[in-house]
Parts: structure tokens; C-alpha cells; sequence
């Protein structure tokens, strides 16, 4: 589960982190708000292509990483573990783009 999406120089973004609760998260907004943006940034954690245009700074890196947590998530712990990789309650999924 999704617990926080921290984002970094990504479109109209500066710097924002969102806290998510284990409940049903909606998010609403005006046209161009952002909610668009946000989508697009969880897409790129989760392995969509990357496009240096949605660069807010184009001198500057772009950061976006999302916290999900492990509870309950035996395969991915397993996978991790199978993988040489910290197995830990939290996985954090970082995404630079420059």
C-alpha cells in the first residue's frame, strides 16, 4: 500500500509530499491543479518511461519516490529477499530523472 509519494522538480511540482491513509484516498481538485500530474508521477515510480520535457528546471534533477508499506506482502518480501535485497516493513521506490 501506498503510504507517501514524495515528489521533486516534476512538471508544475517544486518539492511536495503526500501522506496517504489506509483508508480511501480521493483526490480532487480544479482543472489544472495538478491531480494529472500526481498520476503521472506515481506512473513513473512504477516503471513508465520517463520524458526529461516534464522537467520543471531543466539544470535540476527530478525526484520522485513513493513509501509503500510491506505489511501482509510475503511474495514481495520474498522477492526481495531472493534478490540480495534489505528486506524491511517499508519499500521505497526512488526515481531520478535529469
Amino acid at each position: 500500500m501506498l503510504k507517501k509519494l514524495h515528489i521533486q522538480n516534476y512538471a508544475i511540482i517544486d518539492e511536495i509530499e503526500i501522506q496517504f491513509s489506509n483508508q480511501l484516498n480521493i483526490i480532487t481538485g480544479e482543472t489544472g491543479a495538478g491531480k494529472s500530474i500526481l498520476m503521472g508521477a506515481l506512473s513513473l515510480i512504477l516503471g513508465e518511461r520517463a520524458d526529461t520535457g516534464a522537467l520543471k528546471v531543466n539544470d535540476k534533477k527530478c525526484f520522485i519516490e513513493g513509501f509503500f508499506s510491506m505489511d501482509d506482502k510475503p511474495a514481495i518480501k520474498h522477492f526481495l529477499k531472493n534478490n540480495e535485497l534489505d528486506v524491511d516493513d517499508e519499500l521505497v521506490i526512488r526515481r531520478e530523472i535529469a
